[in-house]
């Protein structure tokens, strides 16, 4: 009977000194953002999960409600749908809107004419002006009485809009002041533009493809990661829509309700009425709907997302 020899696992050795002098200087070095990890993301994170289960207005101890928060936020806050519903209607609008007029744009910006370089950093300024700036710019130019976009509407012999007073525009009117930051997209299909292989559109001109081919069998295919990209950047920035609707309503979310978007909803419940506790559970609920989105995108990325070479991803 042949006997089973069994191999003991090697025991695992100590550390040399200069290795665990090394191991200790590079823990001193890496320790700032180690600690600012810990202090700035960690304990946040974990502290809100914990108050998200609690009656919390930072005056007195948190008091354990378990999941009343969630509870509530379903079944005694009509604000909730109402921010549910309109921050839907944003991202819905506002993300293929941006993606669409920037593949646009970066697509005449890719061809060869004069003076492109000046074109380029036209349409890129207004990505980098700040956020509250441009929304002080926009409060002005959409303002009912004397703001440009009216006075040109009458110049057309059109009828003035109430833009952000009018429930049926406000949103409206936000969805087009989102599209003045577009810039920033246009880099990133730019760059992706001209990182794509000339070979393909030789060999399509060769079998005599013309420009509307070339750009639905060519260019689009090959750009589908870098519209997933921007998929996924767009519907977190959409999802967390704050700043510009807090400027331009005053943080109330009017008219009528018509501008009061999730994250809007979520300020107001802790720092206007300081009920951290309730504010908390509308973050994570907010975590849980963009980490959904973003998998299923990511499930269904196989699908129609392509890269070079034919392979999908």
């Amino acid at each position: 009977m042949a006997s089973i020899s069994t191999r003991s696992k090697p025991k695992s050795q100590p550390l040399k000194p200069q290795a665990r002098r090394d191991l200790i200087h590079g823990i001193v070095f890496i320790s700032p953002w180690l600690i600012g990890l810990i202090v700035f993301a960690a304990y946040p994170l974990i502290s809100s999960l914990y108050y998200s289960l609690t009656n919390y207005d930072i005056l007195s101890p948190p008091q354990f409600v378990g999941l009343r928060n969630y509870i509530d936020l379903f079944t005694a806050d009509p604000l909730f749908y109402k921010a549910v519903g309109n921050t839907f209607y944003y991202a819905l609008i506002s993300i293929p809107l941006n993606l669409l007029i920037a593949i646009l744009i970066a697509m005449l910006l890719n061809t060869k004419v004069r003076g492109l370089s000046i074109y380029r950093t036209l349409f890129f300024l207004p990505s980098i002006v700040p956020e509250i700036a441009s929304a002080m710019l926009w409060a002005w130019i959409l303002n009912p009485q004397f703001g440009l976009a009216n006075a040109l509407l009458k110049a057309f012999g059109l009828q003035s809009i109430g833009w952000l007073t009018d429930p049926s525009w406000s949103k409206p009117s936000l969805i087009l002041v989102g599209l003045w930051g577009f810039g920033g997209s246009v880099v990133i299909f730019l760059a992706a533009l001209q990182d794509m292989p000339r070979q393909l559109y030789e060999a399509a001109e060769i079998d005599g493809a013309n420009t509307w081919s070339k750009t639905i069998f060519i260019t689009l295919p090959m750009l589908t990661p870098t519209i997933f990209f921007n998929l996924i950047n767009g519907i977190i920035g959409a999802f967390q829509y704050f700043t510009a609707a807090y400027v331009l309503t005053g943080g109330q979310g009017g008219p009528a309700g018509s501008t009061t978007f999730y994250s809007l909803l979520l300020y107001r419940n802790a720092f206007s009425y300081f009920k951290m506790g309730y504010a908390s559970s509308m973050a994570w609920l907010l975590f849980a709907a963009v980490f959904v989105l973003t998998l299923l995108l990511f499930k269904s990325s196989g699908r129609w997302v392509y890269y070079e070479g034919g392979d999908k991803n």
